[in-house]
């Protein structure tokens, strides 16, 4: 008899729990809907104000300038000291990649999310384009100015020997060491970024201004981005305590600086431009006119 109730109590009790899991299941999937309506309302608030997105300049500039103070302060030790950490190997060492891939997913969301045309989202995806080929050819002229500056040196175990071989290829093609100006391309490339990245993301507090679709998918990608551009502000300070020479961190970080104001800050406001960001995305409210 007893028996017989166990076995008959089994289903209703699995039920319960099915029932419970599934209330459960859905409270979560509430809070956390919640909270990424409201960490991605915050966060484009935050990132759309004109006067903070000035500060944030100041910013970066104090992290190059004054950061490299805090190697005093530090712990020498850490795994972020250490060339072959993870963050450095797999972030800063593709960090245009890792830009293009989360900034080019928003960036196509939004436009053509805003416009419906595949030209102007196009259009819009171009910046990064030129974001590549700003990168590419910064790299470029670092290795060149090493080039021009560097003379071939042999290590020996009372010190470095001055060879007067011609060029890097020939010196590293006979085992010794080319030494030149070497300036900071991670430095380069994180500034770059992080400017980059706060401009793009910008847009999204208008985009919510005017009441267009945002639905998770789209709050989910921006915020991916935030979290993408806290991690670059972070390894930029990383970079800047534990690598490269004063002096090479401050000039790549200038350049990066400088190719910043000559897209977004001057070039991309002419007509025959990839256009800023948010350009030509939503309506401009017409004046009304009196007629006699």
């Amino acid at each position: 008899m007893e028996r017989g109730l166990v076995v008959g109590a089994g289903p209703g009790a699995g039920t319960r729990i099915r029932a419970l899991l599934g209330c459960l299941v859905k409270v979560l999937l509430w809070v956390a809907s919640a909270l990424l309506y409201f960490g991605s309302e915050q966060a484009a608030r935050l990132l759309g104000s004109p006067c903070l997105r000035r500060l944030y300049h100041a910013w970066l500039a104090a992290v190059v300038i004054f950061g490299p103070l805090l190697q005093f302060h530090v712990n020498s030790r850490t795994i972020f000291a250490s060339h072959g950490n993870f963050f450095n190997i797999k972030f800063v060492n593709s960090a245009w990649g890792w830009t293009c891939t989360f900034l080019g997913g928003f960036v196509l969301l939004v436009v053509f999310l805003a416009t419906r045309r595949v030209a102007v989202t196009a259009r819009h995806l171009s910046r990064l384009v030129v974001g590549a080929a700003v990168w590419r050819g910064a790299g470029r002229a670092f290795l060149l100015i090493e080039d021009l500056t560097g003379s071939c040196f042999e290590p020996l175990p009372q010190g470095l020997l001055l060879h007067e071989l011609p060029d890097r290829r020939s010196c590293l093609a006979a085992g010794h060491q080319w030494r030149g100006y070497t300036v900071s391309s991670h430095t380069f490339l994180l500034t770059f970024c992080c400017l980059l990245m706060a401009e793009e993301a910008a847009v999204f507090a208008k985009y919510l201004a005017h009441g267009l679709p945002a639905g998770t998918p789209l709050r989910l990608v921006f915020l991916l981005n935030v979290l993408l551009l806290g991690l670059w502000n972070f390894l930029l300070l990383c970079t800047v305590i534990y690598f490269h020479q004063y002096t090479h961190k401050v000039v790549g970080a200038a350049v990066g600086t400088f190719a910043w104001y000559l897209t977004y800050g001057s070039w991309y406001h002419q007509p025959w431009s990839p256009g800023s960001p948010g350009h030509g995305l939503f309506p401009h409210p017409r004046s009304s006119r009196k007629h006699n």
